[in-house]
């Protein structure tokens, strides 16, 4: 039975109460999906809870829903109601039994056969994995495996429902993906090539929803390199990722690392922490190293990896529709990954300046997973000093941005009587580089003297 640690926050007073409510309508309701894999895989409070409520027809399911909470039709076209329970913030997937038939290659394109009297056992055969076409009998009734997922979970194997699964829904090979990585599955071999068949079938998906299915896999496996191995071993990744596919076989000679660039750079994502951002940042940080490989007696270099590297991070997020947050907080880790860990006060200025003090802490993560993903036992000592010493200088409530500064561009305007434009730009500009070369500069006092100096010289050279 559904439990959860705390309260009841899935509402499951409401829902023993609309299930009473559906038996005594002749129907019965089901849990289904991730749910019940989660809980066989002790995960005891699933994100989501989705239910299939069988012998009733649709008209009158949404009447009986209608007693207990609110319902959103947003899903009709796929028979799904969106249930809200009165007084709740939690809301559910209740749909009717369907079939599905492919018509086309988008994912969108299927005819659906709504049937309240068919069989739950029917209506998990559309699902994707075996681990996924599991229902229970809500509350308390039997598990309902007609493929075997139980099983297939014991013994940790990805398996596709369906010969026809992934043409079905190509989305279904990445979505494998990363279960594949966060459950730490194995992939049944008809599945697998059932993937490297398909392969190609990848680039009808949109990319808003591969983007969704790698943010799980970054976020949520603890090894995520298992799927992008995965990815690249059935051809995957040369249509998600080809950049990060050219990084294969691209060796780093000269003592410093162990692995090629595509093997670092799958341990530096292993070694980062789950957030979405610097995971994100380590799959892609050494993305320009394949196009700025130089070999030298004494091994390779890579300069300008980072600067190539940020400008292609860009150019990836915005391909998979990245938020535009998203694309400058990643490309700005990129760009800025090669940052010098012996500087100093000033240099630890100017770095927050550039990253800021937001972004600086997962920059110094994304160091730190790069230098244990050389694979040859380096000494990480020096960055967790480098990160007290940038807490310290944050702690000293230091100026490190314009907006930091003791004097602002209207009090400018109006000390010196300036026009709107440029000009107010380029004088706190040139306040703000003082003031990170000596911090005591930033008092209204002393920048309004440096604005006149400034604006003095301007004039002076015109």
């Amino acid at each position: 039975m559904i439990s959860s640690h705390n309260g009841d926050i899935y509402n499951l007073a409401v829902l023993e109460k609309l299930a009473d409510t559906v038996s005594s309508e002749g129907g019965r309701i089901y849990e289904v999906g991730g749910s019940v894999r989660d809980r066989l895989l002790n995960i005891m409070q699933p994100k989501d809870l989705d239910f299939i409520i069988c012998g009733i027809p649709f008209s009158d399911l949404k009447k009986i829903l209608q007693k207990f909470g609110n319902i959103n039709l947003v899903g009709q076209t796929f028979g799904v109601i969106k249930f809200k329970p009165f007084k709740s913030e939690y809301a559910y997937d209740i749909s009717l039994p369907r079939k599905e038939r492919s018509i086309g290659e988008k994912h969108r394109d299927f005819d659906i056969d709504f049937d309240p009297d068919l069989p739950v056992e029917e209506d998990l055969g559309r699902r994707d994995f075996t681990i996924n076409a599991m229902a229970k009998e809500f509350p308390d009734g039997d598990l309902v495996d007609p493929y075997g997922g139980k099983n297939d979970l014991k013994k940790r194997i990805l398996r596709a429902v369906s010969d026809s699964s992934f043409i079905d829904d190509p989305l279904r090979m990445i979505r494998g993906v990363q279960f594949m990585a966060r459950f730490n599955l194995s992939v049944d071999r008809k599945t697998f090539e059932a993937m490297e068949k398909n392969a190609h079938l990848i680039k009808t998906v949109s990319p808003e929803r591969i983007a969704e299915e790698l943010n799980k896999l970054l976020e949520e496996a603890k090894k995520p390199s298992a799927g992008f191995l995965l990815m690249r071993n059935t051809g995957l990744l040369e249509y998600i990722l080809p950049e990060l596919g050219k990084t294969v076989g691209v060796e780093q000679p000269g003592g410093y690392h162990k692995w090629d660039v595509f093997e670092h750079t799958l341990s530096t994502i292993d070694n980062s922490p789950p957030k979405l951002v610097v995971r994100l940042a380590a799959l892609l940080h050494d993305i320009g190293k394949p196009q700025t490989r130089e070999i030298i007696d004494k091994g390779a270099t890579f300069y300008g990896h980072d600067k190539l590297g940020q400008s292609m991070a860009e150019n990836i997020l915005k391909r998979l529709r990245y938020s535009n947050e998203t694309i400058k907080q990643v490309a700005t880790l990129v760009g800025k990954h090669m940052f010098s860990q012996k500087a100093g006060e000033k240099g630890i200025r100017r770095l927050l300046n550039k990253v800021g003090v937001d972004l600086v802490f997962d920059l110094i993560a994304l160091r730190k997973a790069d230098t244990i993903a050389q694979g040859m036992g380096q000494d990480t000592t020096g960055i967790d000093e480098f990160r007290l010493k940038v807490e310290q200088e944050i702690a000293k409530s230091r100026a490190f941005t314009i907006r930091d500064l003791a004097l602002n561009g209207n009090e400018l305007k109006q000390h010196f009587d300036l026009d709107e434009g440029p000009l107010i730009g380029h004088v706190l500009r040139y306040l703000l580089a003082k003031v990170l070369d000596d911090p005591q500069k930033n008092s209204k006092e002393k920048l309004l003297l440096l604005s006149a100096d400034f604006l003095e010289k301007r004039h002076l050279d015109i």
